[in-house]
């Protein structure tokens, strides 16, 4: 993975960083102009160039920055939508925003000729990222899953279970070695993306399947258990409570830790910042919970979307089939280190070449865990983020009593900031 793109590359499991205010963009307004609202990668200008000299004149894709957090993205493209603003036409969504964005009439659906070419060739699990209530409302154009980092000249295999992961950590504390096991955990998404793992791994829901109703199965306290005992185990840092993405892979990088949790950004840190570290790391699937059962990571990543405002609707959808095409994301997986949502992209040499972890990241996509799709979605995250943190002192049967209280509260909008 070349290094230019390691920085910008970190907050990519959840959105993508970028630097400067909607409000601060101007306004295109030409007959032909598509209205581009993105969280940017650093090198999106490029396929935005390509496509709008691909289309012979028929579009011209201006593109418009977003805020820097997940938070501030969607909090400013809701206001607009909200007011009906006809101003803006592509819209990037995370993951997770899908069900809120499309309950809500301000996307619209995907059919026909259009629905087939996004459809072609796209794993099935950043598909149904993009699909609310068996309709598709976006178009996946880039995934992400974390992977187990660890360090080969103190674990010769990677840990299987969750179990042997903590206790090989232990074991190297008593040796006196490095043993950190680093993760996100703060009090954010990134904490709430380990614990949806966890659930998942063990087939535990949090909420029914219509997204309706709080759920919080034994699953879901075998999850908490899970992340008790990390916390509680003697083998995380004492930053690991205020650690987010960046955070984890610079504690990795001081080479106290044998573990990481993390996504496939920090390969190509390693390569740049500590060369000699990386060539001593390993990767694998994230340890399970169960002995031959493997996990399930979940899966982020971003999605592009038709507003429902847009006075140029088929030239919208036009531009972001350019946009999350196989050229596009082959681009953007080797330039700025987003995984690509095209399962035959995975068999190109050119990617394999940047990607050495290519095979391990495609299993997992293969076999995800996906975050409860929900209109409430952001309210679910803010409220199982907050209960979840610190780890250390999670009580499994009464955190998961609270769950249920809080999420269904989350879910009618009761009690939780927006």
């Amino acid at each position: 993975m070349k290094v230019r793109r390691v920085r910008t590359a970190a907050l990519l499991g959840a959105s993508l960083v970028c630097a400067s205010a909607l409000t601060a963009c101007g306004q295109a307004s030409s007959a032909n102009t598509i209205n581009l609202y993105s969280a940017p990668e650093e090198n999106l200008q490029h396929n935005v160039d390509r496509c709008n000299a691909q289309s012979g004149g028929r579009y011209d894709i201006v593109y418009h920055k977003l805020p820097r957090d997940a938070d501030g993205q969607r909090e400013q493209m809701v206001r607009r939508l909200a007011a009906g603003d006809t101003g803006m036409d592509l819209l990037y969504l995370d993951v997770t925003w899908t069900g809120e964005f499309a309950e809500a009439n301000w996307v619209r659906e995907w059919t026909g000729a259009d629905k087939a070419e996004v459809e072609r060739d796209t794993l099935p699990g950043p598909l149904e990222t993009a699909t609310w209530q068996g309709k598709l409302y976006a178009a996946p154009k880039n995934t992400n899953v974390q992977l187990l980092w660890y360090r080969k000249d103190l674990v010769p295999e990677p840990p299987k279970t969750w179990n042997e992961m903590i206790s090989t950590a232990q074991r190297l504390k008593q040796e006196g070695k490095p043993h950190w096991i680093s993760l996100t955990g703060a009090q954010f998404e990134g904490l709430y993306v380990h614990y949806n793992t966890l659930l998942e791994s063990a087939g535990g829901h949090v909420l029914s399947e219509d997204g309706k109703n709080a759920v919080v199965d034994q699953g879901a306290v075998r999850g908490l258990e899970a992340l008790r005992d990390l916390g509680t185990a003697g083998v995380t840092s004492p930053g690991m409570n205020n650690a987010e993405e960046d955070d984890a892979r610079q504690e990795f990088e001081t080479g106290q830790s044998a573990f990481e949790l993390n996504w496939p950004f920090v390969y190509a840190s390693m390569q740049e910042d500590k060369p000699e570290l990386a060539k001593k790391v390993g990767w694998a699937r994230l340890p399970g919970l169960d002995a031959g059962v493997p996990s399930k990571s979940t899966i982020g990543g971003a999605n592009y979307a038709v507003s429902s405002y847009s006075t140029k609707p088929e030239l919208s959808f036009e531009a972001a089939k350019c946009l999350r095409d196989k050229e596009s994301q082959k681009f953007s997986a080797i330039n700025d280190g987003v995984p690509p949502t095209i399962e035959s992209l995975y068999s190109d040499p050119e990617l394999q070449a940047e990607y050495p972890m290519h095979e391990t990241i495609l299993q997992a996509l293969k076999d995800p865990g996906m975050r409860p799709v929900t209109p409430a979605a952001q309210n679910v995250s803010t409220v199982l983020s907050n209960m979840l943190s610190p780890i250390g002192e999670i009580d499994p049967q009464a955190t998961a009593e609270r769950m249920r209280h809080e999420v269904q509260n989350a879910l009618e909008s009761k009690g939780v900031m927006p």
